[in-house]
């Protein structure tokens, strides 16, 4: 991150400050710091999942550097709903400090739990459901129910000596919900007529007109379209969506036909969500893919992870004929969720190679067969309309998002000047019922790689960019350490390059004269002499061949 405001000033007593360290700009890694007189309230810790252009990356989280030397300031860690992009992140910030405490619903902190398990860590938590009024520090917060694509969500209220805020989390306003938990309009009208300072509202539909689309509708388009196959069907989605799961295993059901889950985290987070009551199975409705796998296709439907092309979820190992699951000719498979932004190539990948393996592929595109979780721009109104903010800072979202989330404000009657258009890292300040931007801390991507975090940088993935796309060619020379002349060698070896080795017979000639030159000018220093030899070889490659493959030169006395 190029940081382009100043850092900072010392915060004030009885000021809070507020930092995102993720989730402005980008769909993911939603993460914001909350702090006054020393202490600190954590809302989410989210991830992001890479990009194409980030090759080898699993994920990627907010930035923790803020924290680092303030861990023990922190006072909580609130988590909205249990979806990766606001709980993925959880394991790796309690590596920096393990005895967090994470406040939460009850399916958010199963979750949560059984993620931890994996990590192998031990949880401090703390349940919370609507209407709970909790205090931490000088934070004092108040939990409100909003309905999502996941059973659970809270919106939060965090009051303190410098005023009160609400955080949404991620909130739409279906009026006729699966589980009948509607977004609290009564708490928000509360909210509002006790007077709201900052309200940090989900923006992602800000630009989609009108009003959300009820969940309710997707079940009869799924009776209809798995009545109608005549094979197995696949139905892909995110392993925490109950609510289209829900949906799957009833029009299954309805049609005769059992369910089985696959995918590691689809059957962790339905058996969590089934236990807790947030899932509804009739007896005898699932079974084990094993014994799916043994039924006659039109028996069955398969409830699968990978609806976003992910390289290693099921759906793509089903496509790269790597699974249990074969795609025959006639099988259905239903994608049943949205795409988030920069996955759409990885998604038309998979539909292409779904269609090519003879499946019919039925998508949002050609039936409604996804509604979004997020209040489109219709239901922002109204709730501006109920809070009456005296100052909005749009969050979760891209910047088109965000931007027209802030039109909606102004037209409701906020003042443009007590809008906030925010970045990661941006350091907002609340006093006296003004919030208004006061610095930047630096804030960039934190790469998950493996088992390391944070150790790779942008140049190793344009490394690794260029070695995709361009190859790589390694030129081997042994030189005389007292004449510098050249005593084994140029031997030259490339990968995704050329497939002749010939090829390279221009060029040795070109490092020879390079060296001697080199050898003249009294130039022995090894790093000096693989420059020399980079130099060559990079000009030749691009005149000869418009490529700009990476050249590793290894010289060695001898």
């Amino acid at each position: 991150m190029v940081q382009t405001l100043p850092l900072p000033a010392k915060l004030q007593k009885d000021v809070m400050r507020i930092i995102p360290l993720g989730g402005i700009g980008e769909i993911g890694r939603n993460m914001t710091v909350f702090e006054i007189n020393d202490k600190i309230l954590i809302v989410d810790c989210g991830v992001l999942f890479p990009e194409e252009n980030q090759p080898g990356v699993d994920v990627i989280l907010p930035d923790f550097g803020y924290l680092r030397d303030r861990l023990n300031d922190i006072v909580g860690l609130v988590l909205t709903h249990g979806h990766e992009d606001h709980i993925g992140g959880v394991p790796y910030l309690l590596r920096l400090k393990g005895d967090i405490p994470i406040i939460g619903s009850a399916l958010t902190l199963a979750f949560i739990e059984a993620k931890a398990k994996e990590h192998k860590m031990s949880l401090f938590t703390h349940t919370v459901s609507e209407g709970d009024v909790e205090t931490m520090g000088d934070f004092e917060l108040e939990f409100v129910a909003v309905n999502h694509s996941i059973p659970d969500a809270l919106a939060v209220v965090i009051r303190s000596k410098a005023g009160t805020i609400l955080h949404t989390g991620d909130f739409k306003m279906d009026q006729i919900p699966l589980d009948g938990r509607l977004t609290d309009l009564r708490a928000f009208s509360r909210i509002g007529e006790a007077g709201l300072d900052l309200f940090l509202c989900d923006s992602t539909n800000a630009d989609v007109p009108g009003f959300t689309p009820l969940e309710k509708d997707i079940g009869p388009v799924l009776e209809d379209v798995i009545g109608r196959a005549k094979k197995r069907v696949i139905v892909a989605s995110f392993s925490s969506h109950v609510h289209r799961v829900q949906q799957v295993i009833d029009a299954a059901v309805h049609n005769g036909r059992k369910v089985a889950l696959v995918g590691r985290s689809m059957v962790r987070n339905m058996h969590i969500a089934s236990e807790l009551g947030y899932l509804d199975v009739p007896d005898g409705a699932l079974i084990e893919l094993k014994d799916a796998l043994s039924l006659d296709p039109s028996q069955v439907v398969f409830m699968s992870t990978g609806s976003q092309g992910e390289p290693m979820a099921v759906l793509s190992r089903m496509v790269n004929l790597e699974h249990d699951i074969e795609i025959a000719e006639g099988d259905t498979v239903i994608l049943a969720s949205s795409l988030i932004p920069g996955n759409e190539n990885a998604v038309y990948r998979i539909i292409d190679g779904l269609t090519k393996l003879g499946a019919n592929v039925i998508h949002k595109g050609n039936a409604k067969v996804h509604v979004s979780g997020h209040a489109a721009a219709g239901e922002l109104l109204y709730v501006y309309n109920i809070l009456k903010p005296k100052n909005v800072m749009p969050v979760h979202g891209e910047y088109r998002h965000l931007i027209a989330n802030a039109k909606l404000a102004e037209q409701t009657g906020v003042k443009p000047e007590n809008i906030i258009l925010a970045e990661d890292g941006f350091v907002i300040d609340l006093a006296n019922g003004v919030a208004k931007v006061v610095g930047e801390v630096e804030c960039g991507l934190l790469f998950v790689d493996g088992k390391t975090v944070g150790t790779i940088t942008e140049e190793d993935l344009k490394d690794r960019r260029i070695l995709a796309e361009e190859g790589f060619i390694s030129v081997f020379v042994v030189i005389d350490p007292r004449t510098g002349l050249i005593t084994a060698g140029p031997e030259i070896r490339a990968r995704a390059f050329a497939e002749e080795d010939h090829v390279f017979d221009d060029v040795k000639p070109q490092i020879e004269k390079a060296l001697l030159l080199a050898a003249r000018e009294g130039i022995k220093d090894i790093h000096q002499l693989q420059q020399v030899i980079r130099r060559s070889v990079g000009g030749w490659v691009s005149k000869a061949h418009r490529r700009r493959p990476m050249i590793i030169p290894v010289v060695i006395h001898g």
